[in-house]
């Protein structure tokens, strides 16, 4: 598999900078996540400061000053997830953990993402792209229901709607829209919702998950004991096979880097259809790649110093 540079393993005197917070909606996530890696890096003896990514030039300042050797991204979407950190950190030439710049900015995009995965001939739901403005005319298009309906770029199912009917259609938009200007209305997937996580270029167990709610929404990722998380996920073996080869597929096709995590429905014929892909996972208690790698008896220290001796530049200079 493709994994981009790998650079060199980080030793134990290496200066980490575990990037955190940001200013997008999954700002509260980020800070967990990266309360928690730092908490890893630190028991694994390494020097690391926390840093909490603002906007603008005192922002930049901040990291600037800190003197990192490395940078640990613990962001989730727009600004740390989508390129636009992974650019200037290629600008100081400072190693990163996660994709490049391009591969980040690809991945944000789900319309993109689903552009590329379908490409390669990977089955995803059918979907269609609503612009601003265009609703009426994306209203009267949509002829089969239900639907989902979703930012183009946000995580955590922030701004996503089930519509069971156009009567509701327009309020979802709406709902979306206050998040994105591009809107994906796509294809409902009856069945069972899998994870698949790919690190260092190794696919680890497959996670069946299973909300209470019947929706993997915000509150369902987020809060303990509202999700079920069966791992290695019930599927044939078969099955997970194919997922898996899917899995490097997407990996390598997008040019991912160091940690992803792909989401997929499972159909009542076992026939697996892409949702997205996750560049910058969740590290919380609740997050898959953690309950993931602890299947394979991984602890969540050596999780997190394996994703940081992925960490390099992508980008080659003169």
């Amino acid at each position: 598999m493709n994994n981009g540079s790998t650079g060199s393993p980080c030793p134990n005197n290496t200066k980490v900078g575990v990037l955190m917070g940001g200013v997008s909606k999954e700002r509260e996530v980020s800070l967990r996540s990266g309360a928690a890696v730092s908490k890893a890096l630190q028991k694994k003896g390494y020097e690391v400061v926390e840093i909490d990514v603002q906007v603008g030039l005192q922002g930049v300042q901040k990291i600037i000053d800190a003197k990192i050797d490395v940078a640990f991204i613990a962001l989730h979407g727009r600004l740390g997830e989508d390129g636009a950190i992974q650019g200037f950190l290629e600008m100081l030439r400072v190693p990163y953990t996660g994709s490049g710049v391009l591969a980040s900015a690809l991945a944000m995009d789900k319309d993109f993402t689903k552009q590329i995965v379908h490409a390669s001939g990977v089955r995803t739901p059918f979907w269609s792209v609503v612009m601003s403005g265009l609703e009426e005319k994306a209203i009267q298009e949509v002829q089969s229901f239900p639907v989902i309906v979703k930012p183009a770029q946000e995580g955590s199912t922030i701004g996503m709607s089930i519509v069971k009917n156009k009567e509701d259609l327009m309020t979802a938009l709406k709902t979306s829209f206050q998040y994105d200007d591009k809107v994906l209305v796509e294809q409902f997937i009856q069945g069972s919702e899998v994870t698949v996580s790919v690190l260092n270029g190794k696919v680890l167990p497959i996670i069946q998950v299973v909300p209470k709610s019947g929706f993997y929404d915000f509150t369902s990722k987020y809060t303990k004991g509202m999700t079920e998380y069966i791992v290695p996920a019930p599927i044939s073996q078969k099955l997970q096979e194919r997922i898996s080869l899917i899995s490097e597929r997407i990996f390598d096709a997008m040019s991912l880097s160091g940690c992803a995590r792909m989401d997929f429905m499972i159909d009542h014929q076992e026939q697996e259809y892409f949702l997205e892909v996750n560049t910058l996972p969740g590290m919380t208690e609740t997050s898959l790649v953690p309950k993931a790698a602890a299947a394979t008896g991984m602890s969540f220290e050596d999780l997190c110093e394996s994703i940081l001796q992925t960490a390099s530049l992508k980008e080659k200079v003169a």
